[in-house]
């Protein structure tokens, strides 16, 4: 079996000698001919390849070695070793391909703006939609991740997220927010810190926003976190490594298919750590859209 391998930014040559000698696998440079496409890098990496994946059907196997890696880590592919395995099973057809779902952006502002893949290619330049694996943020969350992309990568790498994320709780104000549920009416704005759509549990390298989201159940969980004192948003932020902000007031918990959420005025919206758009935005399920080799 060939497969097509996407690098992404940082030292990511090392993982990928130390991939090639353990499987002896074999290259080719076009993913139309591969039988699976093997990413090394991060969340970042992959997002920014799921609408190519999605188009030609091709099997991913993720290598973790970006900053973030919480993609892998949902389909449980924590190490080198784990993916080693894993493609040593798919290549002698012992391995399961798990069909997973992503969730969809809708930007309702506009064309969106050209993005680049860190291969230098633009991603369907001028469209206003966008795959994303993981969880999708507006808010609080959306400017730690756009401040946590501007530090080294070797920072961002251990803890990066976490140490912005410190500095911008006290920072950040309450913004007007409102959110319709499978086609409801929205509510009124409400003041509101960040909403967190999720396909997967985690984000910033672990943090267990959406502590019931599963990656194959054709829904999107949406955790929003209210507005509330800053010593009580310090105290709840190092809870959401554990999931156990759900039980805080102010922290609203749901599930849908299909979310529309706007601001009063426009807001970053990011995902798998990457800038997609601003408000106001739909959001989706694609279900089962992307085929992921797993290590059993």
């Amino acid at each position: 079996m060939r497969a097509a391998a996407i690098l992404g930014p940082g030292h990511v040559s090392k993982a990928f000698a130390a991939f090639q000698r353990a499987t002896d696998i074999q290259w080719t440079s076009l993913i139309e001919q591969a039988d699976a496409v093997a990413i090394f890098g991060g969340d970042g990496t992959v997002h920014h390849q799921l609408a190519t994946l999605v188009e030609l059907d091709v099997p991913l196997l993720v290598v973790p070695c970006g900053s973030g890696n919480d993609f892998a880590r949902a389909v449980g592919l924590r190490n080198l070793s784990d993916s080693v395995g894993a493609w040593r099973q798919f290549a002698t057809g012992a391995a399961g391909v798990l069909h997973v779902d992503l969730g969809v952006i809708r930007s309702l502002a506009g064309e969106a703006p050209i993005r680049l893949a860190p291969d230098g290619r633009s991603l369907r330049a001028g469209s206003a939609l966008h795959y994303f694996c993981c969880v999708a943020g507006i808010g609080l969350d959306s400017q730690i991740n756009k401040r946590a992309n501007e530090l080294p990568r070797w920072v961002r790498a251990h803890g990066g997220y976490a140490l912005t994320a410190t500095r911008e709780v006290f920072r950040f104000a309450p913004f007007p927010m409102k959110i319709s549920n499978n086609g409801k009416a929205a509510a009124a704005f409400r003041p509101t810190m960040l909403a967190a759509v999720a396909n997967a549990p985690n984000y910033g390298g672990g943090m267990k926003i959406a502590p019931r989201a599963k990656l194959d159940d054709g829904k999107l969980d949406l955790c929003t976190v209210r507005s509330m004192g800053t010593l009580k948003l310090f105290c709840l932020f190092p809870t959401v490594f554990f999931g156990r902000h759900l039980g805080f007031e102010q922290v609203e918990y749901e599930q849908a298919e299909r979310l529309g959420i706007e601001t009063e005025y426009p807001f970053d919206v990011y995902a798998d750590g990457e800038f997609v758009c601003q408000t106001p935005v739909e959001f989706s399920v694609a279900t089962k859209a992307l085929k992921v080799i797993v290590f059993e």
